[in-house]
């Protein structure tokens, strides 16, 4: 493997602002990513703190028992029972087989910055991946994208989900899960891997009672030898260890919204539209409805002083949530703003691995986290990765195309620039003065039928219809076989669209790593992790 490093503009201007840490966006953080001096800081601020290291390692122990594990994941639960260890942790839902290829970017950042600054600080720093279990949106984590006849297409995971339930409460169709996976892996093309891959996602499937288990077996054979923990923020036992921080959370929610909206206000200020979605009533918690399994949002009616439900569905006093909190804390959960903080509260977080979205609502928490007299942790972009194969760098080479240009604006523009290359611009000519003269004959027709009998311009203008229709029928036919005659470019323009910007998006938003992993095997994820990667804000291609 061998890696470029690109400068290539961010996905949003906010998150580009950030990479260039300039001076605006900079207030809105506590720390600046790049600066060595800046983590022994956050050092020192975390060693004024006390933390539940023993508890949460306990905890993440008896969680991952079930999934697949290695000497180097036992030393991390070691070094995080350690008073003074510290953890990189980053997140992300529960995509089927993984879902795009940034939640495994998001794992290897985590992994590579948390052996860096150990490296750097003299310190255990362990890597955390946070399983957004808790999340109910299915849609998002439904589909993955796959090639087919050359395009593109999404394919849904066949299960239906109807209700509102936490993505940690999907109970898994096995049967439906593997033959839908294995109708995927199957699609990428029979490799040396692939009899593999297919024994190993059946393996997974069947030992999975929900799609977040499903998601930690893999999760856990990629990256079991670096040491990786995982934890997932829909565990119902987590929530004993997340009590105290929902009292405090039910204590100060009112404080929690005003900081979210004051922080917003600033940043709208400078032109950027908020990242979070919040009301001047919010509580930012959801109660947990066993019954239905269902997650309720809570707002807080000033004038009742009640906490209650979406619909007025369910009510409670303060008395009565904070009673919850103390004796029932697996019915909260919390929301985008309050996620944050839970994690802070349980982890000694050096540093949190932040896609271009979460930059920008992380910065809208600042006030929220001086509210409790602490800091937001580094927020440190992951890395951007394009995965290069040998055969589309041909591809590339061979079209004379612009590795830059086509990661940036996709091949449309290469692609239109080809066709306009090969027309004919005299059939081009011919076939608009033949329709344009076509309109003009038939006017005239009209014009003398009309004359005649008026009750004939219905049928003249039909006949018109299907004559055009015949025209750009033939004209269409003809670009067909100019298209025959280029095939060979064409099918290379769509290899390396297809390959570097799917359906116009990023790599690294639309494919799925199974397509490599059936290529190149498992061995490919350990390689990529080996990589020299620094933190630098730069595009990373790596040609496989």
């Amino acid at each position: 493997m061998e890696m470029l490093n690109l400068s290539l503009p961010a996905n949003n201007r906010f998150a580009t602002d950030y990479l260039a840490q300039t001076p605006d966006i900079m207030k809105f953080f506590h720390y600046r990513y790049q600066e060595a001096t800046n983590y022994r800081g956050r050092l020192e601020e975390l060693n004024k703190r006390t933390f539940q290291r023993g508890a949460v390692a306990d905890h993440i122990e008896r969680y991952m028992a079930d999934f697949p594990s290695s000497q180097a994941v036992e030393q991390s639960l070691d070094k995080l029972r350690a008073a003074d260890s510290v953890v990189v942790i980053g997140g992300q839902q529960a995509g089927v087989l993984t879902g795009p290829l940034y939640t495994i970017h998001k794992v290897i950042s985590t992994i590579v910055l948390a052996k860096q600054k150990e490296e750097e600080l003299g310190v255990p720093v362990v890597p955390v991946f946070w399983i957004a279990g808790e999340d109910h949106d299915y849609l998002e984590v439904n589909h993955l994208y796959t090639e087919v006849n050359q395009k593109i297409e999404k394919s849904t995971f066949p299960q239906v989900v109807s209700d509102k339930k936490m993505v940690s409460d999907i109970l898994l169709d096995q049967e439906k899960c593997f033959m839908w996976v294995k109708k995927i892996i199957e699609s990428f093309g029979e490799t040396e891997y692939t009899n593999t891959i297919l024994a190993f996602t059946e393996q997974a499937v069947q030992r999975s009672r929900s799609l977040v288990d499903f998601f930690a077996h893999i999760i856990m054979e990629m990256f079991k030898d670096f040491g990786l923990l995982i934890i997932d923020s829909g565990d119902k036992n987590l929530r004993i260890l997340e009590r105290d921080s929902f009292l405090l959370q039910i204590r100060d929610h009112q404080k929690i919204t005003e900081a979210v909206l004051n922080q917003q206000e600033e940043i709208q200020q400078l032109g950027f539209a908020n990242a979070l979605e919040i009301k001047e009533n919010a509580a930012n918690l959801f109660y947990y409805d066993e019954e239905t399994s269902s997650r309720i949002l809570l707002e807080y009616h000033p004038k009742t002083k009640l906490f209650i439900g979406k619909n007025s569905s369910i009510q409670f006093t303060y008395e009565q949530l904070v009673e919850l909190a103390k004796n029932k804390p697996q019915s909260l959960s919390n929301n985008v703003v309050t996620r944050p903080l839970m994690q802070e509260w349980l982890f000694p977080t050096l540093a949190f691995i932040a896609g271009p979205g979460e930059i920008a609502y992380w910065s809208e928490l600042k006030q929220v986290f001086e509210h409790y007299d602490i800091k937001m942790p580094p927020i440190v972009p992951r890395l951007n990765i394009t995965l290069l194969e040998r055969s589309v760098d041909t591809d590339l080479k061979e079209l004379d195309f612009s590795l830059e240009d086509v990661l940036v604006k996709g091949v449309s523009d290469y692609r239109e620039k080809f066709l306009l290359s090969v027309k004919d611009p005299d059939l081009d000519e011919l076939f608009l003065r033949l329709r344009n003269d076509l309109t003009g004959y038939y006017q005239t027709i009209v014009e003398k039928t009309e004359e005649i009998d008026k009750g004939m311009n219905p049928l003249i203008k039909k006949n018109e219809e299907l004559i055009q229709k015949q025209v750009r029928f033939l004209e269409d036919k003809i670009i067909e076989s100019i298209h025959r005659k280029h095939v060979v470019n064409l099918r290379k323009i769509d290899r390396v669209g297809n390959a570097l910007r799917p359906n116009g998006s990023p790599q690294e938003r639309v494919l799925n790593p199974f397509y490599f992993l059936n290529k190149y095997g498992f061995e490919f994820i350990r390689q990529l992790v080996q990589m020299d990667y620094r933190f630098d804000g730069s595009h990373k291609v790596i040609k496989l």
